[in-house]
């Protein structure tokens, strides 16, 4: 490896700033903050997974570098506290990442659970409009700032899983467009990230009725459309890393898609016909 490889395979794009990830215990919030730390972020994480969020701080540095804090999304007190202790250790919030959610897995409007779908809207929705605000709160003093939402591909498509999870994805676009504009005058950057199925512990338990790892990710990799690769967390944390850097200065208002291009295709026609021809 040359010098100038060698130099950039060791730069951290993160060096100096401070981040917020809001279900930072596991999954994808895990991933990403184990990169963050990786690339010289101070990281918060917030979440209701106490044993695993204090586990991760043991396993990736010291307070200085990592900590964790409880903090429940949809309390808007705990969301308030939480960003106002990023500010009070570490001086300053520079990247909120809401990724915090919950899914289901209803099979029709008429047997959908109006508490279920309440609590779904309630953490997806509502809970990243929290961490949003108050972000913004210290972030527009500073006129600088990347807010992010971990969306889903269910944000531009319909009919693969509950209504209440489709329905609070497609509104969490439409709150970081709003929040684009208003605070893009600040010199804040929104973003949202959408990946296809990534087999974490909440989409296997919550959406897809427990099914094991190996057999989701095969499952999804038959379905999808870009073959002989299988998405991970690590990749959809890889698009918030760039998203969360200077390299990406000049995106706000994007809804980045991370699904191999599964949400340009439709199969449905194609597979009628296979279906009529073999029968």
């Amino acid at each position: 490896m040359d010098s100038n490889s060698l130099k950039a395979s060791n730069i951290r794009t993160l060096e100096g700033k401070v981040a917020l990830i809001t279900g930072g215990a596991s999954g994808i919030g895990e991933s990403t903050a184990r990169l963050f730390v990786r690339h010289g972020a101070k990281v918060l994480i917030a979440d209701i997974q106490d044993e695993l969020g204090n586990s991760i701080c043991q396993q990736l540095g010291t307070q200085e570098t990592i900590s964790y804090v409880h903090c429940d999304v949809t309390s808007d007190s705990d969301v308030r506290n939480v960003v106002d202790l990023a500010v009070s250790k570490y001086g300053k919030l520079d990247i909120m990442f809401n990724n915090a959610g919950v899914g289901n897995a209803e099979a029709s409007v008429v047997d959908a659970d109006i508490k279920n779908f309440k609590k779904v809207v309630d953490v997806n929705l509502f809970g990243g409009f929290l961490g949003a605000k108050h972000a913004a709160r210290v972030m527009i003093p500073a006129k600088k700032g990347c807010i992010l939402f971990t969306a889903s591909v269910s944000s531009v498509l319909g009919g693969s899983v509950g209504y209440s999870y489709v329905a609070s994805k497609h509104a969490l676009v439409g709150l970081a467009k709003n929040l684009c504009v208003e605070l893009g005058q600040h010199g804040i950057r929104v973003n949202c990230i959408s990946p296809y199925v990534v087999a974490t512990p909440l989409s296997r338990e919550a959406i897809f009725m427990g099914m094991e790892k190996e057999i989701l990710e095969s499952v999804t990799h038959k379905a999808g459309n870009l073959k002989g690769k299988v998405l991970e967390s690590e990749d959809v944390a890889e698009a918030a890393l760039y998203l969360a850097s200077d390299e990406s200065k000049y995106v706000s208002g994007v809804n980045l898609m991370v699904d191999g291009g599964y949400s340009i295709t439709n199969a449905a026609l194609r597979m009628t016909i296979q279906s009529l021809m073999s029968s």
